[in-house]
């Protein structure tokens, strides 16, 4: 903050601290310094030219897990309050309520949980209408593992081999992985009926990437074609994309340009706002998620919803 102080660049500094939630865990790499991750699958299988600090793919019980990386929460960020979690949540909320209203309670499972905000704020919201909520991430430690066994809310190492009459949950994940149509693939194999349904987040727009991605070892950030694309290849059913955040792309992008001219070192965008700040964002931010789904242009977000 100081050196931008000291470089004039006050606006666009009071702003960014206030924005920099917003700049979620979603990336893809696609600056000069990594190959163009999506258009060469091969490589990125065969793990060659990672980015440093990429997380590690791992292969559980045949099923493919990843450990979500909690880097954004360790500089304060209190997702109880923070604007961006709180208006994150609010699409989500909109499609589970549809699936709640069916009668049979549903089961979650939030893949790379790591927290599990999004998966434990929809049980306190929905209580009953959910049966059962499975945080899967191979970060888990026994202890945490055993102390929530057999629990209505419990942490898992891997996809539960069978998901019936479930939402799974991928928030900002799939753009941690090299193969995303791997981890689509494994948790379409999973699911049994008809009844499943996902819901997913990554980063958008590659004019986007700085070294927030870099810092948390993304490979790509997503358009709507190239998120609808991998969701057809593993053949997820009746895909609805839209972007979140449109409203802060302009002023986003002109802060990320910025650190990438002053190539900044890499570090993660997320902190914690002065509560004005805060208010003004989650107001703003609130509002726009009433029109979201109808937002197929831009945004600092894209999602991905519909039936597995």
């Amino acid at each position: 903050m100081g050196a931008a102080i000291r470089d004039g660049n006050l606006f666009l500094t009071a702003f960014y601290i206030g924005l920099n939630g917003l700049l979620d865990r979603n990336s893809t790499v696609a600056n000069n310094d990594f190959d163009l991750w999506e258009g060469s699958e091969a490589k990125a299988r065969s793990g060659r030219g990672l980015p440093t600090g990429c997380l590690k793919t791992y292969y559980v019980y045949g099923l493919i897990t990843v450990t979500m990386d909690l880097k954004e929460l360790e500089n304060g960020v209190n997702p109880d309050v923070h604007w961006y979690y709180q208006s994150k949540k609010l699409p989500l909320f909109h499609f589970a309520k549809q699936l709640v209203g069916r009668g049979q309670p549903i089961t979650i499972v939030d893949v790379g949980a790591g927290s599990g905000f999004f998966a434990i704020e929809l049980e306190k919201h929905y209580g009953p209408a959910i049966a059962k909520v499975y945080l899967v991430d191979i970060g888990y430690s026994a202890a945490e593992i055993a102390a929530t066994n057999g629990q209505k809310i419990e942490k898992v190492l891997a996809i539960p081999p069978v998901i019936e009459n479930g939402l799974v949950l991928l928030m900002d994940v799939l753009e941690h992985l090299p193969d995303d149509l791997a981890m689509l693939k494994s948790i379409k194999q999973a699911c049994v009926g008809d009844n499943n349904h996902f819901f997913i987040t990554v980063p958008a727009f590659r004019s986007l990437w700085s070294g927030h991605d870099v810092f948390l070892g993304h490979y790509r950030r997503y358009r709507i074609p190239m998120l609808h694309g991998v969701l057809e290849k593993a053949n997820f059913r009746q895909i609805k994309n839209y972007y979140l955040y449109g409203s802060l792309f302009p002023l986003i992008w002109a802060v990320r340009r910025l650190n990438n001219l002053r190539k900044n070192e890499a570090a993660s965008n997320m902190a914690p706002a002065h509560p004005v700040t805060n208010s003004v964002l989650l107001g703003l931010t609130s509002a726009e998620m009433k029109l979201t789904t109808a937002n197929k242009l831009f945004g600092v977000t894209c999602v991905g919803e519909g039936r597995i």
